[in-house]
């Protein structure tokens, strides 16, 4: 069985350390966790990894966050995914610091990345796992919270809440949606 799992962030190294970019650590961190490497391919960087009899095909598109939809479409049909083996990685404001939630279908959020894709793909009935980054901004500044790296106390943690999200991820594509969201969830 073949898994799409897409990070969601922007390209450039202005943007790399950013909450908004925790999609791209994400796979990174999964990258790195199971010895694969990225290769930059059309639209996007890509790493195949095994686990358990799957294959995860780990994307972190090149076109930007606003138009993320393009990417994962073309890997979509290139590589034949099913929607019900899509697995989209974002950031949430919403969320406090290193909250997880998993859903297997949703609104954009407001979150520019998820609105492209709802769009190219035509429905939300697709996985997706947030991020919490913490809404910890002064109103009309989210902006700045997003593109803003991590403040100290969170990079402190974050290593052990990418741990986490790869067990998450390697769940959701071994015991599936349901499971992985009881188990993980909340948590």
């Amino acid at each position: 069985m073949k898994y799409l799992i897409v990070g969601l962030g922007n390209i450039g190294s202005e943007y790399e350390n950013t909450r908004h970019n925790i999609g791209f650590k994400i796979v990174d961190a999964l990258a790195k966790s199971s010895t694969v490497f990225f290769e930059t391919n059309k639209l996007g960087d890509t790493a195949t990894l095994k686990f358990k009899g799957r294959t995860f095909i780990l994307l972190k598109p090149s076109t930007f966050m606003n138009l993320s939809g393009k990417a994962l479409n073309y890997y979509i049909q290139k590589e034949k995914i099913k929607l019900e083996n899509l697995l989209v990685i974002t950031d949430d404001i919403a969320l406090p610091f290193g909250t997880l939630r998993l859903k297997g279908k949703g609104s954009d959020g407001g979150h520019n990345g998820l609105k492209d894709i709802i769009t190219v793909l035509g429905n939300n009935n697709f996985a997706r796992l947030r991020f919490g980054v913490g809404s910890d901004f002064v109103q009309g500044k989210q902006i700045n919270h997003v593109l803003g790296e991590f403040a100290p106390e969170e990079q402190e943690q974050l290593s052990e809440r990418l741990e986490k999200t790869t067990q998450v991820i390697k769940s959701f594509g071994t015991i599936g949606l349901g499971r992985t969201m009881s188990e993980f969830n909340n948590k």
